[in-house]
């Protein structure tokens, strides 16, 4: 059987990017099969790209997206195989920052083997910060909407697990 990793992201401290931690949190409380391994990796983007040079088969990342929708609305989203070589700068990154597009590239480029990737996004109503009005405000909280969106986007990665098991089981 593959082996399945749920990487949940985002940075807690602004507001509704902790989206991922909450349903690490959740999916924390649930029975998940054999394999599957769920992994709060915040702002670890380092942590995340050797990760995923393990021997993983799939790929569920679980973060905020913003993608212009109504707040608290829960996308899945199968990301374009991002082929060809990168430049040399896209492969730079500080330990303590999460760029999924940047991960997935230098995870590519150092040689894994994850067959494919799901993300599974929600659309924030505030990421915090003075820029949005929110300094030092409810930075630690999701907002109403994406509170709310927690248990569908569970739902969303359980349904995905699901329905990757059940395409390796049929010949």
């Amino acid at each position: 059987m593959s082996r399945i990793l749920v990487a949940c992201v985002g940075n807690i401290f602004l507001g509704d990017d902790g989206f991922g931690a909450a349903v690490a949190q959740a999916l924390a409380r649930r029975r998940l099969p054999a394999g599957v391994s769920v992994v709060d990796y915040g702002i670890r983007g380092v942590d995340l790209t050797y990760a995923l040079l393990e021997d993983y088969a799939y790929v569920v990342l679980v973060d905020a997206v913003r993608r212009g929708g109504r707040p608290g609305s829960v996308y899945l989203i199968e990301p374009e195989r991002l082929a060809g070589d990168p430049a040399p700068e896209d492969l730079l990154m500080s330990p303590h920052d999460l760029d999924p597009a940047k991960v997935l590239r230098l995870a590519a480029a150092m040689g894994s083997g994850c067959r494919r990737v799901f993300l599974i996004g929600c659309e924030p109503l505030r990421f915090g910060g003075e820029e949005e009005g929110f300094a030092g405000e409810g930075l630690l909280e999701l907002s109403p909407p994406v509170a709310a969106a927690v248990d569908i986007g569970v739902a969303m990665v359980e349904d995905v697990i699901g329905k990757l098991l059940e395409a390796e089981r049929v010949p």
